[in-house]
């Protein structure tokens, strides 16, 4: 009973509502008159790229669902109107120092990704921090904006130093963060030994802390940073060896997706008084890199809510800006530049994972027996009776007589007192008790909490052509919300209330969390499944994060990967496309050879022949559906697609 009673005046603005598209979709997805989910990205007043429309031109190039989708002008959005609303902010209170972005390269380390935000963010010299030697390696090869900050986080051996040093000597302005006291002794000596004149931050370990999934990266027991007796010795150090003049950055860094903006002000000002001090001390600071933090409204609720934040960008950029400027006006100190290092909110709108539905799975409408035979055990014949006197007055009396019978009947199987076919029936006529709950429970005022959930009990399983350990792990690991909808079919309502499985076989591989505004629903209504017909899905803002996240369960690999950009006329270009992993390449990275492990199938089949279970045209046959399958994708080609069924 999972479906909903059907209104005859359903339309497009209702499904809008429904799936909260202009709530979390920060103007960048709409819904069409003719009921397709449509990409905006020039604003309300710009042209419109229909998905399904994309979902048609990748079929015609032969590529199948899943895909994640990139859009090319959002991440130019993004970076341009970061900049902007920190400028404006700048502009309008006065302030005497500049802004100055970087993006954090572990949340998307893709090629792509990096290559593109290096080239859009060139006129407004956005940077890139990176937390490990591989980070500066593909930085280095892509950042080309001297005046552009790098910024050089995580723990660091001779290596990553050596490559930082020689960065600095060819221009970049590179400025190493230190993480551990230890790192200060091999920056001065290799500095020395190259004859480079290092550029310093330290990381300073706050007492303020924000809520959310990512607290321990704030107090003082975090594990990153430095204490603030850890930093007057890295004064001392450097005063004494006459580089003082070396440290010019302070960083801090509270937290991803700090979803409440007084959170954010409070380690402002506690950070402002530490750069304060510094400069007291004589460092000749220049930056206050305030980490990430910036939220994604991923439910699209405006509030304070893990999956959400209670503040505007423009807010955002105003507060830190007032902030810096009231402290350090109040110390008569020069206004530093201002670093933020956004990296979830850069990249989160620009990806889209679009999948399709495999098949449906639902408790089958099955009638209820008038009567039961002579020897029927007593707990069965109570559940008839339950069902024949369901009522609105007696609805929680029936729901618990129904679970209390049910379980009886069960224990009577397991000890041997009641047959299959005994307990057939009494599971038909339990499950017709609980929807016809369902259908009165809306009725009742006050349910009780299990009552009131029966509807999500009852829910229909649709099954994904896709793994969310390896597209949503962030979903699967820490319960985020990520927006999803369908991209069709919005002119029609949705009658079903939907759980998501992948086709990974884990009882975790599924979504039963989902946005709502008010909280988190447990399923998603979506629409019937029509035969032969393509029901495509999309899991929007996951740019962030989830690709390089991905694990490898059951071997599924990645996904295909598109990238389009649109045109100021409305057409779009595919600008690249990436095959996902093959078999083959899944098989490679948990060390088996391809190879040979062709080879040894081929040697299997050979003695099936000489044993006579095949003959040698079968042979050929399964060697070539082996080798075929070896080639290909690792998910499957759903009903619909014109390269299936």
């Amino acid at each position: 009973m999972a479906k909903k009673p059907v209104f005859e005046q359903w339309n497009v603005e209702r499904s809008s509502d429904l799936y909260g598209i202009k709530n979390w979709g920060s103007g960048y997805f709409d819904v069409s008159d003719a009921g397709n989910v449509v990409i905006t990205p020039f604003g309300e007043n710009g042209p419109t790229v229909s998905i399904p429309e994309v979902i048609g031109g990748l079929k015609d190039r032969g590529m199948n669902l899943p895909v994640l989708l990139r859009i090319e002008n959002i991440l130019e959005h993004q970076i341009s109107v970061l900049h902007d609303c920190f400028n404006s902010s700048i502009h309008e209170l006065g302030y005497k120092g500049e802004f100055r972005g970087v993006f954090p390269v572990k949340v998307n380390q893709q090629e792509q990704v990096i290559r593109k935000i290096a080239e859009y963010g060139k006129e407004h010299h956005h940077g890139l921090e990176v937390g490990s030697k591989a980070e500066l390696i593909a930085a280095l090869a892509y950042l080309e904006d001297k005046e552009a900050c790098l910024v050089c986080n995580g723990y660091k051996d001779q290596e990553f130093v050596d490559m930082a040093l020689y960065a600095c000597k060819m221009g970049f302005n590179c400025i190493l963060v230190l993480e551990m006291p230890g790192e200060l002794p091999l920056i001065l000596e290799r500095s020395e030994a190259l004859n480079v004149v290092p550029q310093i931050g330290v990381r300073i370990k706050l007492s303020s802390r924000a809520g959310g999934h990512w607290v321990e990266s704030g107090g003082d027991l975090s594990i990153f940073g430095l204490s603030t007796a850890e930093v007057v010795d890295v004064l001392d150090a450097l005063r004494e060896k006459g580089r003082l003049d070396s440290l010019q950055l302070l960083h801090f860094h509270l937290g991803s997706q700090i979803s409440n903006i007084r959170d954010i002000r409070e380690a402002l000002r506690e950070a402002c008084r530490v750069y304060a001090g510094l400069v007291d001390e004589g460092a000749q600071m220049k930056y206050l890199d305030l980490g990430g933090g910036l939220a994604v409204d991923y439910d699209g609720s405006h509030t304070n809510y893990l999956s959400s934040r209670n503040y505007t960008l423009k807010e955002y950029c105003a507060d830190i800006v007032e902030t810096v400027m009231s402290i350090m006006d109040e110390r008569e100190i020069s206004h530093p530049y201002i670093i933020t290092e956004s990296g979830r909110a850069t990249v989160a709108y620009y990806s889209v994972l679009l999948f399709d539905i495999l098949d449906v799975s639902r408790l089958e409408e099955r009638p209820v027996p008038e009567t039961l035979p002579e020897g029927t055990p007593e707990p069965i014949l109570n559940l008839l009776e339950v069902y024949n006197s369901i009522s609105l007055k007696n609805l929680q009396e029936c729901y618990n007589d129904a679970i209390y019978y049910r379980d009886e009947v069960r224990q009577m199987f397991r000890v041997g007192n009641s047959s299959l076919r005994d307990r057939s029936v009494a599971e038909t006529i339990f499950w017709a008790i609980i929807k016809e709950i369902a259908l009165r429970v809306d009725n009742v005022k006050r349910p009780s909490e299990e009552m009131a959930g029966i509807q999500d009990s009852l829910a229909s399983i649709y099954y994904a052509n896709m793994s969310i350990f390896q597209s949503l792990p962030d979903a699967w690991a820490i319960e985020q919300l990520f927006p999803v909808m369908p991209v069709h079919r919005l002119d029609e309502q949705p009658t079903e209330k939907v759980v998501l499985a992948d086709i990974t076989c884990d009882c975790d591989g599924k979504l039963d969390r989902f946005i709502d505004t008010r909280g988190v629903q447990r399923t998603l209504d979506l629409h019937s499944l029509r035969q032969g017909e393509a029901y495509n899905l999309g899991a929007f803002l996951v740019g962030a994060y989830q690709e390089t996240l991905g694990d490898l369960h059951n071997l599924f690999g990645d996904t295909n990967v598109v990238s389009i950009h649109v045109e100021p006329d409305g057409s779009f270009d595919f600008v690249r496309e990436l095959d996902g992993d093959s078999v083959a390449d899944v098989l490679s990275y948990v060390e088996y050879d391809p190879k040979a492990v062709l080879e040894r199938f081929r040697t299997m089949a050979e003695r099936g022949v000489r044993e006579k279970y095949i003959t040698p045209s079968e042979r050929f046959s399964i060697m070539k559906a082996y080798e075929k399958c070896l080639r290909g994708s690792t998910y499957l080609k759903a009903c619909g697609s014109k390269t299936s069924c």
